[in-house]
């Protein structure tokens, strides 16, 4: 019986023989988020890892053939981890915690370089790309992201945001989108400019209400320094100390997107996010962003990062339906 490592008095993990670990979790709290409520991630991770799992006590035993044997001691480290980073597993953490066709010196925990950290949760890369994206949302003036539903892009430009605006090292955050979806103009629709912009932010809101609470981030934004800004408002601004986001920039026009690039002020960043494949205006050749991104994509300061169906991180079936479409897509073309 030799123990292949112990990387605290909280867990150890030794080799029975080729074709069994035993892992022992010596924090009950820890133990017990690992596990998961009645077992079901240790049930999740039996199926991922092509392993046999069996629980008892503090003692975790594990039958497979070694190669799976390293994935699933890989994913219970990795676990052990974002628990002692987080206090918390989510559901999702599961399937990040496996990462297939790694090399042996690899580690799936690399992930937690970008960490963000929350009032209600802390918030890690769930694929490099991601990783990229929000190193680059921290460290440049200018980020553009283009890529499917389910990538992140919203979420984490939020998460990024209002951390800095509970950090005071911005004054506000911005959040702005083109309102062609149900095509009606603003002008028309009742109530005062936030109640007829709220409709086109929902996904915004929900991320903010996720990560900071309802209560905070209507504070925040009943004192303005969280703005709602319509895109067609922000002509002749200048964005100071502030961290603005245009979403859904897949309906904005190279001109729009020229006008909001170019209201950048001191200490300020502004990031543009959007997905080409679910344009909305009537003439879809005057989406800006792909435009926009060739454009801008000589200009050392500005990041671009372009996402695609493997960075999807809502439900795996997403990931499929992106897949599916694009196939029908290069079908139809070919």
């Amino acid at each position: 019986m030799s123990k292949i490592s112990r990387l605290d008095q909280n867990l150890i993990i030794k080799k029975i023989d080729k074709e069994t670990i035993n892992i022992q979790i010596n924090n009950n709290e820890m133990l017990m988020s690992v596990v998961g409520e009645f077992n079901q991630n240790l049930k999740e991770l039996e199926k991922l890892t092509s392993t046999n799992i069996f629980f008892r006590g503090n003692s975790i035993t594990c039958k497979g053939k070694e190669a799976n044997l390293r994935d699933f001691s890989e994913a219970i480290k990795f676990l052990i981890d974002k628990y002692l980073l987080t206090h918390l597993i989510e559901k999702g953490d599961i399937m990040l915690s496996v990462k297939k066709n790694m090399k042996p010196d690899e580690s799936n925990v690399k992930s937690f370089k970008q960490l963000i950290k929350t009032p209600r949760k802390s918030v890690i890369a769930r694929s490099e790309k991601q990783s990229d994206y929000i190193k680059a949302l921290k460290e440049n003036n200018i980020v553009l992201s283009l890529g499917p539903a389910g990538t992140g892009k919203s979420f984490l430009a939020v998460s990024v945001a209002v951390s800095l605006l509970m950090e005071k090292k911005i004054e506000r955050v911005i959040l702005s989108r083109p309102a062609v979806e149900a095509g009606e103009k603003l002008g028309f629709l009742p109530g005062d400019m936030k109640e007829k912009v709220d409709p086109y932010l929902r996904p915004l809101y929900d991320a903010l209400y996720e990560l900071f609470g309802s209560d905070k981030i209507d504070k925040k934004i009943a004192t303005g320094e969280i703005e709602i800004a319509p895109l067609a408002f922000m002509r002749g601004r200048t964005l100071k100390n502030c961290f603005a986001i245009l979403d859904e920039a897949q309906n904005a026009t190279e001109t729009q997107i020229k006008m909001f690039l170019t209201r950048i002020g001191e200490n300020s960043k502004l990031v543009v996010n959007g997905d080409p494949s679910q344009i909305d205006l009537i003439n879809k050749s005057q989406s800006g962003l792909v435009k926009s991104k060739d454009i801008l994509k000589d200009i050392n300061e500005i990041k671009i990062i372009e996402f695609d169906h493997t960075d999807v991180v809502r439900h795996p079936l997403v990931s499929k339906i992106i897949r599916a479409y694009q196939k029908k897509s290069t079908d139809d073309k070919s």
